[in-house]
């Protein structure tokens, strides 16, 4: 059989480097502009594009020849957070102490104390994080229900369903048939970077693209876009390099 005629792989949406014994994910790009492999480093975190016609064994072989070039604008130190005793949690932008409480029932509670806002968390010292990750998709959820209705019915839409996820490298991504996913470390951004990625997940029901259209309609239902774009750009890296309990660095 004729090599142009073997079917091409389909890349996958995202992949996974070492990088001195500390695996990365590497999100993936298939670009119709794109005339060469590029790998990038923006506030959502690595990004591998390749053209449409390029084979993944070549986009696989090109990463790995640039893991060193990574590895150098990518700090050990900025790729792990963990919610736990002594963390210093950035609700809704706003830095809080995790406290355990030394209960082991109850729910998560915000307080106020002399040194500063902090986050109350029961149950075992093994169950902590797993009980504060759970509370703060529960919030992300509830803002994220809020905002999303808000903006689709400013802009005629419907919005079919929400889920939360932890993506590695996407704040969000929407489907044609009204589904929505946010990921759920948005709660630990500024109130408006939330409201900016809501609008935009929800603008994709009216364009399902990037075109100027699209940016339009996201302005159109939130003037002050822009905002919350910048600040996603200047910080989205320091917000993913916080992790869910159980996953790796």
């Amino acid at each position: 059989m004729f090599s142009f005629l073997r079917q091409r792989s389909t890349p996958p949406q995202s992949t996974q480097i070492d990088l001195d014994g500390v695996r990365v994910a590497v999100a993936v790009k298939v670009s119709k502009r794109a005339r060469s492999f590029r790998l990038s480093l923006p506030a959502s975190g690595p990004l591998l594009t390749l053209p449409e016609t390029a084979r993944w064994s070549d986009a696989e072989a090109f990463l790995h020849r640039h893991r060193h070039w990574l590895a150098a604008r990518l700090p050990r130190a900025s790729q792990a957070r963990r919610l736990e005793a002594g963390a210093s949690v950035p609700l809704r932008g706003q830095p809080h102490l995790v406290v355990p409480t030394g209960r082991l029932r109850g729910r998560v509670e915000i307080d106020e104390t002399d040194a500063g806002r902090v986050l109350l968390v029961p149950g075992e010292p093994a169950h902590q994080p797993r009980r504060l990750y759970d509370w703060l998709k529960s919030e992300a959820l509830a803002d994220l229900e809020e905002q999303s209705e808000l903006h689709a019915r400013r802009l005629g839409v419907a919005v079919k369903a929400i889920t939360l996820r932890s993506q590695s490298s996407r704040w969000g991504s929407c489907s044609s048939s009204g589904n929505i996913n946010y990921n759920w470390r948005l709660i630990l951004a500024p109130p408006h970077v939330l409201d900016y990625v809501a609008a935009h997940e929800v603008a994709h029901l009216v364009e399902m693209n990037h075109s100027a259209a699209f940016w339009a309609t996201v302005e159109r239902t939130l003037p002050d876009m822009a905002r919350g774009k910048a600040w996603l750009k200047a910080h989205g890296r320091d917000l993913m390099a916080w992790q869910a309990p159980g996953s790796a660095p």
